[in-house]
């Protein structure tokens, strides 16, 4: 080919196989691959990978965009590994050679699907010692997450290239979006600036347990990738260089030096803090970065900037507010965690505000602006500001000898700003008062402390008038650069960071309405119908009459309801979001949490929304949506705004994903219409996970897939467990996360897509309705299901882990519907079965392809988002499963009766890749131009991947075997004791080595899988 001219060395390598050639060549400085990826263990490379440099026009231009991506990914996958390599060599050199062999056979094996190469790969793995099974899964988790580190190295690499121009992008930027839409829709430029300023996203970081990798290592993973950043796009000396990569070789051995394996599990107060490491490293300071991009495009169309109070991004945290199911989260710990928040917050302004203070040494100002510095100046003649003569319940922190406060009116600005850094210090002093004495009013105590700020609407008009004055004295360069900046960051976070969500299960309010009712004499709550109950809550509420008796007796559960209330009035507002109602089903769901708040002293109410989960409560949310608004009482209370939640997780659970999306679509529709309707705007809060079985896919087609005019300027949605990662990791990605949002939901507003034809809903009804009993027969309907789905599985084992702090069921019940979503979706992704997300579908599209729709449901994928969108994600989907190893699994761990019921699944799984392959006119999986970096990414991680699901299957078939009642030593036999082994195998709580070592295991397998899923649940 043409892209192989003049190049001075190439290398040839084929490898016929049914579907390709393998070809692979190598210059000076890369190599790149074509077709599938061919790969040696590293004790056969001739030649140290050399590291990448960057992307540039003629590298891409050589080869084109997929290409070169695979190419810089291989690149940097041999790099890592053979460093990786010689840290383990030197570390374990008897086993080194082992892993290389299992690596070699593995690659074997991924190429050429032979039974014989699997057999080959499981007689090595089987030969394995119980310490050397530990350290031989530990190697393949920690390559499979330095491979994940490339891909976000290269992902990163690929989104700066786009950013600025290098390459096409493959999504719409927001300045494309308003490009596209004012040339091809017909949008006024002033449509766009008037949307873009009132425009507003709130991501939601919830404690969802689907991280599965330690922050530790997470922290030094990210070392690694400033390093590798550094390595491609810093011009270095031969020793800078090989400084470079002794510091990734640093990490790299601190990593595998590191336990991977969380000891405890965590509490609520570890998952806030891990949650706001990201808002300290990405983006808080990466908000007003992209905001100045939006400025740029905005200007392109002759727009002035975004207005000062605008907040395209909101932020929003679950973590330690989410007590649905979780006994760890008490009104004590959300106090915890909205303290942890605002010291964040606090701190963050203070470094920024101190950095402007510097900055801002500029004499001439605005008389107001000097009127106000001569007004401090002057308080500070008289009195020490640290040491006020106000009375304080706090003691005054002691001023660094280093630090400096301003008082010379001739620098007026550094005069204000000096004030404000000194009030954000004793702010931050109020706060950790207030964690040493946890029985006070966070909110009286910032109230009684006259130099605290109790809410950020001070500082920001003080940042203001600093804005003003530059822009008066001719200075509007200098208000627009670090100036606004710290404007638009307290603007977003203020004094609060991320707003916290509470949620709560919709019993658990109907048990404390129960017992006050019951209490009074009024009769039991719970036996009224819903119209008793919505016109005695209603009386209630318009009534001055306090409901709750002071020193009612009540449960524990009731008591923890009721204190949860009274907690949340002792807490500034600004620190609270929304009441998230979970398994929300009427409209007096809605208005006991109001009542309740009411009842506790709640000031400022926390607006109260409904959280539509299973499809029932799908198919009734308009209807008591309806009945709420039909309040004149309600109406009023909201002010024309609502929020309603719809759940992606235990909607999909309850009915299988095909039935769950449409209902989900269906829906937003009718909730839409009927806010509209009552003259009220509806934000949907979107509960997605981020695997596809409960809800992911990635944010641009999320947005654009919902039904038109449904998303109206506003949206709510939650970003879960390893998705943190993926999106706010890394300062390039975390750019374009709040880009594709943007744009999307800019184009959702101002150019919603067309309304599906009437012909594409009856054909999604009809497959809903016969995907959903399909799933329903198997799931609900077949008495062997749950015993096949918990000895496949290592669903009964996930909770070793120690990944959250909540339990893995709702309540002990052994149920499918008591099990939570999140370890119903993992379960079968460990195995790569992914069963949640295809079961039924097969049988719905085959049912329509025998009638003669299959023509339809190809225009339907061709032409409609949302089902293309859909069945983009099933191929996914397909593409990561391997029913090989499932057979693996059934093999081992499956009683020979329920083989079948395998058989049989794996039968419905056939069914339904053919069909879905023939909607979407696709040859294979993952065989479109758009999907083949996808498909290479998912090539170089199948070696490290199934070596980890044999081992797993034989830790979990051992550990299963010791709890029936064999005892360990007879199972294993004879194992190393010398005393580097014993320390290796004594890390777990079992006192017997070799129990500690075959959990360790099984553990870091359900990781290393993890990972290379990338996806938990």
């Amino acid at each position: 080919p043409s892209c192989m001219r003049d190049v001075p060395l190439c290398v040839f390598l084929w490898v016929p196989t049914p579907q390709s050639i393998f070809l692979k060549y190598t210059n000076n400085s890369h190599v790149f691959v074509f077709g599938p990826v061919v790969e040696f263990a590293p004790s056969t490379m001739t030649s140290k990978p050399n590291p990448r440099s960057s992307f540039s026009d003629l590298d891409v231009a050589r080869v084109g965009v997929e290409a070169f991506s695979t190419a810089a990914l291989k690149s940097d996958d041999d790099l890592l590994r053979e460093i990786f390599s010689d840290v383990f060599r030197h570390h374990h050199p008897d086993v080194a050679s082992k892993v290389d062999v299992i690596f070699s056979l593995a690659q074997a094996w991924s190429i050429s699907e032979s039974a014989s190469d699997f057999e080959l790969l499981e007689e090595r793995l089987e030969a394995l010692a119980p310490d050397e099974r530990v350290l031989v899964a530990s190697a393949f988790a920690h390559l499979l997450n330095l491979h994940n580190l490339t891909e976000e190295i290269v992902t990163a690499q690929f989104e700066k290239a786009q950013r600025i121009g290098e390459v096409e992008q493959s999504t719409r930027s927001t300045n494309k979006s308003i490009q596209w839409m004012i040339r091809e829709q017909g949008i006024e430029p002033s449509q766009v600036f008037e949307a873009l300023s009132t425009q507003n996203v709130e991501l939601v970081f919830t404690a969802h347990p689907t991280q599965a990798t330690r922050q530790s290592l997470l922290k030094k993973y990210s070392t690694i990738r400033s390093e590798m950043d550094k390595l491609h796009n810093t011009r270095m000396s031969k020793y800078e260089k090989i400084e470079c990569l002794e510091e990734i070789r640093s990490q790299i051995e601190a990593a595998w030096r590191t336990d991977e394996i969380r000891r405890r599990k965590p509490t609520p107060e570890d998952e806030s803090r891990q949650g706001l490491t990201y808002f300290h490293e990405t983006i808080y300071n990466g908000l007003p970065f992209f905001l100045r991009r939006i400025d740029t495009a905005l200007s392109n169309i002759g727009q002035p900037r975004l207005p000062l109070d605008a907040t395209p991004f909101t932020f929003g945290s679950w973590m330690g507010g989410d007590r649905d199911g979780n006994p760890f989260v008490t009104p004590e710990t959300t106090r915890n965690v909205v303290i942890g928040a605002r010291l964040s917050a606090v701190e963050l302004l203070i470094k920024n505000v101190e950095k402007l203070m510097f900055e801002l040494s500029v004499w001439r100002a605005s008389p107001e602006l000097k009127s106000f510095a001569k007004e401090i100046s002057d308080k500070q003649a008289k009195e020490n500001l640290a040491a006020t003569t106000t009375e304080s319940f706090i003691e005054p922190e002691k001023k660094s000898v280093h630090e400096v406060t301003f008082s010379c009116v001739s620098e007026p600005f550094r005069v204000v700003l000096s004030e404000i850094r000194d009030r954000l210090k004793v702010t931050r002093e109020v706060l950790n008062f207030s964690t040493k004495h946890p029985t006070i009013s966070l909110k009286e105590a910032l109230k009684e402390e006259p130099l605290a700020y109790e809410n950020p609407e001070e500082l920001i008009s003080i940042l203001k008038l600093c804005y003003r004055s530059l822009n008066e004295t001719g200075d509007g360069s200098m208000a627009n650069s670090k100036l606004l900046d710290v404007i638009r960051q307290a603007t977003t976070f203020g004094l609060h960071l991320a707003r916290l969500d509470i949620r709560q299960e919709s019993t658990k309010h109907e048990d404390a309405m129960d017992a006050i009712t019951t209490y009074l004499g009024l009769g039991s709550f719970k036996a009224w119908d819903e119209a008793t109950r919505m016109a005695f809550l209603l009386k209630e509420l318009e009534s001055n009459r306090p409901l709750l008796p002071t020193n009612m007796p009540m449960s524990g559960e009731v008591a923890d309801v009721i204190n949860t209330f009274r907690m949340l009035s002792q807490l500034p507002s600004d620190s609270l979001g929304a009441y998230i109602i979970s398994m929300a089903h009427t409209a007096s769901d809605v208005l006991v949490v109001v009542l309740l708040q009411k009842e506790c002293g709640v000031e400022s109410l926390l607006r109260v929304a409904p959280l539509f989960e299973t499809l029932d409560d799908l198919e009734y949310a308009e209807t008591a949506m309806r009945q709420l608004f039909s309040s004149a009482w309600y109406l009023k209370l909201i002010d024309g705004k609502q929020e309603c939640m719809i759940g992606y997780s235990d909607s999909g659970k309850d009915a299988g994903r095909l039935a769950a999306a449409w209902g989900l679509y269906e829906v937003q529709e009718k909730l839409v219409s009927a806010a509209n309707e009552f003259g009220v705007h509806l934000t949907l809060f979107h509960g997605r996970g981020g695997t596809v079985g409960r809800g992911g896919a990635p944010a641009h087609l999320a947005v654009l897939s919902q039904p038109p005019k449904t998303i109206t300027g506003t949206l709510r949605v939650t970003v879960q467990g390893e998705v943190m990662e993926q999106q706010f990791g890394e300062k390039e990605i975390c750019f374009r996360t709040m880009d594709l949002y943007t744009g999307a939901v800019l184009e959702a507003t101002l150019a919603p897509v067309d309304a599906p034809s009437d012909q594409w809903r009856n054909c999604m009804h009809e497959m809903s309705k016969i995907s959903c009993q399909s799933y329903r027969d198997v799931v609900r309907g077949d008495p062997r299901f749950i015993e096949f789905f918990q000895t496949l599985t290592p669903v009964s084992e996930l909770g070793r882990m120690n990944i959250g702090s909540r339990p893995a069921k709702r309540r002990a019940a052994g149920s499918i519907d008591t099990l939570r979503a999140i370890p119903w979706i993992f379960a079968w992704t460990q195995i790569r079965f992914h069963l949640p997300v295809w079961l039924g579908i097969g049988e719905a599209l085959k049912s329509l392809m025998d009638k003669g729709q299959g023509a339809v449901l190809s225009d339907m994928y061709q032409n409609w988002t949302f089902f293309r969108v859909t069945m983009d994600m099933l191929e996914m989907v397909f593409a990561k499963a391997d029913p090989k190893i499932v057979k693996v699994y059934e093999r081992h761990l499956v009683p020979k009766e329920l083989h079948r019921m395998c058989d049989d699944l794996l039968e419905r799984f056939k069914l339904t890749e053919e069909c879905m392959l023939e909607v979407m006119k696709h040859p294979s999986l993952l065989s479109s131009q758009s999907t083949a970096f996808l498909q290479s990414k998912l090539q170089l991680r199948a070696p490290y991947v199934a070596p980890l699901n044999i081992l797993q299957v034989y830790s979990l078939k051992l550990i299963r075997e010791v709890e029936s009642g064999k005892a360990i030593e007879d199972i294993v036999g004879e194992y190393n004791t010398d005393e580097d082994a014993m320390a290796l195998m004594s890390r777990g709580p079992h006192a017997n080595p070799l129990l500690a070592a075959l959990e360790d295991t099984m553990v870091v397998t359900m990781k290393g899988v993890a990972a290379g899923m990338q996806n938990t649940g």
